[in-house]
């Protein structure tokens, strides 16, 4: 279910917008179908890709980036494609090189600690995209950062995980970015040489998408918090919000 051939879309300049939909819960039911999407950076889209995604018709772009970031890069070209735009910056800024340069430790380790400042930073940015996503009057609806890896993996992995998907299931849903990463880089050298550049001077545990990652994120919130929802509804979450994503979010099998 993983590698179905309706996860991923396929675009020009953008590598890693996928489908949520077909993971199975634990009541027997599954994610539906061109429901909620998750992506990498949408403001990349070209007349083209715009074109592409057409058919999904989307009503709603979550940006997960910084305030910097939509400055200098742009966003989701809504003049083109209108759609109802979030913009919930879950971190202040993004995350410092010469930190990542020097660790020497394991690459999960280095995300997860991530994973937990972004929850502490922007926790409540998290539970506002996760209320947006809960109307089904927004679906279909795109959530995204820059890669598409982090900002987006811990949302989507909280969803996944709150909705009764497995854990292996959601870090292999994750570690899906690896390959896209690579997409998007081999893209960048023939045709966005400042984003090849930035690849280049990456750390490499900024490229990684070690399936640990999120699932010790999600084993620490149970350890503290009992589920990942009751986690959720520190951050806004409450039991109508995932009523309301499963009457939307999930179908029978």
């Amino acid at each position: 279910m993983i590698d179905h051939p309706d996860r991923h879309i396929p675009l020009t300049a953008v590598h890693n917008f996928r489908d949520l939909g077909g993971y199975a819960t634990s009541d027997g039911r599954r994610v539906a179908w061109r429901k909620v999407f998750r992506a990498d950076g949408l403001y990349r889209l070209t007349p083209q890709d715009v074109e592409a995604l057409r058919p999904l018709g989307l009503r709603t772009v979550i940006d997960l980036r910084t305030a910097e970031e939509l400055a200098d890069r742009g966003t989701f070209p809504v003049e083109r494609h209108p759609v109802e735009f979030h913009h919930f910056s879950i971190i202040d800024r993004t995350w410092d090189t010469d930190e990542a340069h020097q660790w020497d430790g394991r690459q999960s380790e280095f995300l997860r600690a991530k994973y937990h400042s972004m929850l502490e930073q922007g926790g409540d940015y998290v539970g506002a995209a996760l209320r947006v996503i809960a109307d089904g009057d927004t679906s279909p609806v795109v959530f995204h950062c820059a890669a598409g890896k982090d900002r987006t993996g811990l949302v989507a992995g909280l969803l996944l995980s709150g909705l009764g998907v497995d854990d292996a299931t959601v870090a292999a849903d994750y570690a899906l970015s690896h390959a896209a990463g690579e997409r998007t880089r081999e893209w960048a050298i023939a045709a966005s040489p400042e984003l090849a550049e930035r690849f280049a001077s990456m750390p490499a545990v900024f490229h990684a998408a070690h399936p640990d990652a999120i699932v010790g994120v999600l084993n620490d919130l149970r350890d503290r918090h009992g589920d990942v929802r009751s986690f959720c509804s520190t951050i806004g979450v409450t039991e109508d919000h995932w009523r309301s994503l499963e009457a939307h979010l999930l179908s029978a099998v």
